[in-house]
């Protein structure tokens, strides 16, 4: 059997203890570097300079007036109608702090321009890989133009982007009444800076209607008169209330030079990468300034604890302190610099090319270089890499390449057989889903057992073998082979394994140095003990002896991967985590977070590898068995969680739905998370509100269940029931079916010879917002856009219009193939176009409106469920209440 011992007398446990405190500080410091947030400013200018800065007090306060005096801003609400008026107050509030300043200020060149636009429109909006149309009456947004008051200084200008509107079920306030705050702040801070004049004017656009699919900054592209003088957009979103805001793209070299200047950069090209590739199915209001528009820019948001997002407590009092702060000091100095002489905006006049930039923030700084720098230093190291290889004699490194890819897929292997049983065996999944760095707890100590294993073909056990050298030679070479693959096919994302190179190769660097040194000293020594010495120094370069490789190689190898790879880390599980508790239940999210931690958790401590086989085949075999002991522990820890608490809550969607044809009510229950327990669920609400012995029904979801078609296509990700209620034999709907929601025809003709028909549906919904319909149809033209598909096909067309707006209409010409009866006629059924409608009943949305609750058999029952379902799970679940109706019609 091998012996542990190596040459300094330091055997497995002393040379772990010896590393740990340089690991765990490593890992600390690049958490807290990773988490710090800056102290929150109170008040609205610097005590000690007297000079205006941004005011987190200030920017949560309004954000609170949002949230929690207006409450749920959904567009078509009167809380939305109060947003706006509210926010074009506080415009005018700024335009009026401008004329003052100027008033002081003799000869000081600025201008503050308010518009309240209104308009309607309507755009196709492709999502989830589906198609989905959109239209909208009489929505606002509120604009401030900060300008020299030139005609030149007009022609050009950086455009800032929030938005006032909440989503269902949601009050808003990190999404996005956070941001809102934020630039009502910038725009303070730059008005009231004594001298500031810009060269380029700065638009503030709060649009009104971004929840509704991007609406209102659709209609600011489209039809405001200043639109086409914008040539870059910073674009502010939330998606959580903690932590730094996020860069997650940015779409040119210009505005990426340009985030060079904020203060405190967190962004990175892998964030960029992962959003660009459609994986998150997420979108944002910068998707329509760059197709209308054709502008580059950068869209940041909060994305920290995002298991808040879009729900009930998105609330102010969860908000991290500093989280604010971050964001407006960032704007604020976005807006400084692209407004500035030295802005790249002259540049970007004539349209812009996407970046081929590499760049990361990384411990305070911004480093940023081009994909042909990317490629010249990725090459360069791999050739170097490959030249100290092969000068340091180190043998049997394509053993050792062979030992590190199966390290690589082991660990994949590993923890995905874990998530296997798990979920499909112990019926345990999702039970890591409460805190965001618990997958680490449960698959790293499996991806580590299934690495080992995979070592233990190439750890021959009755010699005195070790590949330690040749594998920390092969990782080197590994690392940047394959960062410069994938620069050489454009993948900025390579440069993390490239930093991880650098560290590895700066390691064997030492070691070789270290090397050289021995033998010198081996030189001094008299013939017969240098003799011997020089004997065993050739074997152990050969890797055929115990290590002589010095700890310090470990020190440094581990520095550059795990800072980075602890970064990436946790910026991924951050996002990924609370996201596997609204992607459906068929999403795989179990495998999908531990390929997650597997992956990039291989990259962080890959240097693993080769210590494991330090000490021989024994201490191998010791430290797998320690792995799956501990590897059972944390399993046993995890089948005894449940996913949901009362910080992380599941999302139930539950839709009272009245037919207004039939007069039928329905409870429907939809989950969007695969853990276990929903169907148990299901059937307590169904004994609780159902009719008596009448078990729900699972219901398929397609695009013919228009139940759901108020959520559409978000509908697809949802797993729904449906519950029969009972029914008040007295009970009649509050209005006729025709005065509640029609759909009529206006100018229908039918012309036989082309097999046309011509007309205009006009839909009338008092009381109703965020009406769908949906139909089968070639369509030929409408007034939706240019091109409807060539095909008979089912439409979904979305409205969303301003409060008191109840009417919309939408021009079609459709094919009209006539349909013959026995004797040859034509029949009236070849003019029939049967039409699903449905929307939600403006007064029957809870929790927000509860307080004004109409007192309908649906807010009952709503205020009775949420009660029942608070006292059944403890807090655990957030339900997403709407009082809809439906029918059909064939016009």
């Amino acid at each position: 059997m091998s012996s542990s011992k190596v040459p300094n007398g330091w055997g497995p446990i002393r040379s772990t203890l010896a590393l740990a405190p340089l690991f765990l500080a490593l890992l600390l410091y690049t958490l807290y570097q990773h988490s710090t947030l800056p102290t929150p400013n109170v008040h609205p200018y610097n005590p000690q300079t007297g000079l205006p800065h941004p005011s987190e007090a200030t920017i949560l306060s309004y954000a609170k007036y949002l949230s929690e005096d207006i409450g749920y801003r959904t567009p078509g609400t009167r809380e939305h109608a109060e947003a706006d008026a509210w926010m074009v107050r506080k415009a005018e509030e700024i335009k009026q702090l401008c004329e003052e300043v100027v008033n002081k200020e003799k000869g000081r060149k600025l201008e503050c321009e308010v518009w309240r636009q209104e308009g309607s429109g309507s755009h196709r909006f492709d999502m989830m890989s589906t198609r989905l149309y959109k239209t909208y009456v009489n929505l606002s947004n509120i604009i401030i133009r900060i300008s020299d008051g030139t005609e030149r200084g007009k022609a050009s200008a950086v455009l800032i982007n929030s938005h006032l509107d909440s989503t269902l079920p949601s009050p808003g306030a990190s999404d996005d009444g956070l941001a809102v705050g934020v630039m009502l702040e910038c725009a303070r801070v730059l008005v009231e800076t004594k001298g500031w004049e810009p060269t380029y004017s700065v638009i503030l656009l709060f649009n009104n209607a971004e929840e509704s699919l991007q609406d209102g900054s659709h209609l600011f592209s489209t039809q405001h008169p200043i639109a086409p003088t914008v040539r870059a957009v910073v674009n502010l979103e939330a998606a959580g209330t903690t932590g730094r805001e996020l860069l997650f793209q940015a779409t040119s070299e210009e505005m990426i030079e340009a985030y060079s200047h904020v203060p405190r950069p967190y962004g990175t090209i892998y964030a960029n990468e992962i959003f660009s590739s459609g994986v998150l199915l997420s979108d944002t209001d910068f998707r329509q300034f760059e197709y209308y528009l054709n502008v580059t820019g950068l869209d940041m948001a909060i994305v920290g604890n995002s298991y808040m997002y879009h729900m009930r407590g998105d609330l102010v009092e969860n908000i991290e302190p500093g989280v604010a702060q971050h964001m407006a000091d960032n704007s604020l100095a976005l807006l400084r610099f692209l407004s500035s002489d030295a802005s790249p905006i002259p540049r970007l006049e004539h349209g812009f090319a996407r970046p081929r930039t590499v760049f990361f923030s990384n411990f305070g700084l911004f480093i940023v270089y081009s994909f042909t720098k990317a490629k010249i230093m990725y090459v360069t190291l791999f050739a170097t890499s490959f030249y100290l290889v092969r000068t340091t004699g180190v043998k049997r490194v394509w053993t050792a390449l062979g030992a590190v890819v199966s390290a690589f897929v082991g660990a994949v292997i590993g923890a995905n057989g874990v998530a296997f049983v798990m979920n499909n065996v112990l019926r345990k999944g999702m039970s890591w889903f409460s805190g965001e760095y618990f997958p680490v707890i449960l698959y790293g100590p499996a991806a580590i057992v299934g690495a080992l294993i995979t070592q233990l073909p190439f750890s021959k056990t009755g010699s005195n073998q070790t590949l330690e050298k040749p594998l920390l030679a092969a990782l080197l070479l590994f690392q940047s082979g394959l960062a410069t693959v994938g620069q050489l096919f454009n993948i900025g994302s390579s440069a993390a394994l490239f930093l991880g190179a650098t560290s590895m190769f700066a390691a064997l660097g030492v070691d070789a140095l270290l090397a050289r040194r021995r033998r010198i000293l081996a030189a001094q020594r008299g013939p017969k003990e240098n003799h011997a010495h020089q004997t065993t120094e050739k074997r152990m370069l050969d890797g055929t002896v115990e290590t002589d490789v010095s700890l310090w190689t470990y020190a440094i190898a581990m520095l550059i991967p795990l800072t980075t790879g602890v970064q990436l880390l946790s910026a991924t599980l951050v996002v990924f985590v609370p996201l596997t508790g609204r992607i459906g239940g068929d999403a795989p999210s179990e495998f999908i977070i531990a390929s997650i931690v597997a992956v990039i958790g291989a990259f962080t401590i890959l240097f693993s590898v080769p210590f494991a086989h330090r000490f021989g085949p024994a201490t191998l075999r010791h430290a797998l068995v320690l792995a799956i002991l501990a590897l059972g522990v944390v399993m046993a820890f995890f089948y005894n969680q449940t996913p949901f608490d009362e910080k992380h809550q599941k999302r139930l969607f539950v839709i009272h739905m009245e037919d207004l044809i039939t007069q039928e009510q329905h409870l429907h229950i939809a989950a969007a998370d695969g853990a276990p327990g929903f169907d148990e669920l299901v059937h307590d609400i169904a004994d609780k509100f159902g009719e008596d012995d009448v078990p729900p029904k699972a219901i398929v979801m397609n695009d013919y269940n228009n139940d759901w078609d108020a959520l559409y296509p978000f509908s697809a990700f949802l797993s729904p029931y449906k519950i029969d209620l009972p029914l008040d034999p007295a009970y009649t709907a509050p209005w006729p079916p025709e005065e509640l929601f029609s759909i009529t025809t206006v100018n229908d003709t039918i012309n036989d010879s082309a097999g046309t028909r011509k007309l205009t549906l006009k839909i009338d919904h008092p009381g109703i917002i965020w009406t769908v319909i949906a139909f089968d149809a070639h369509v030929f033209e409408w007034t939706l856009d240019n091109n409807p598909p060539n095909e008979f096909v089912r439409h979904h067309i979305k409205e969303a219009s301003f409060y008191g707006t109840d009417t919309w209409t939408v021009s079609m010409t459709i094919k009209h193939p006539p349909v013959k009866d026995e004797g040859g006629a034509t029949t009236d059924a070849g003019t029939a176009l049967k039409i699903d409608f449905i929307g939600i009943q403006e007064k029957r949305m809870w929790p927000g409106k509860k307080t004004e609750s109409d007192g309908s058999q649906a807010m009952k029952l709503f205020k009775a469920f949420d009660e029942w379902m608070e006292e059944k799970t403890g807090g655990t679940v957030d339900a997403m209440l709407l009082g809809c109706v439906r029918g059909e019609t064939v016009v």
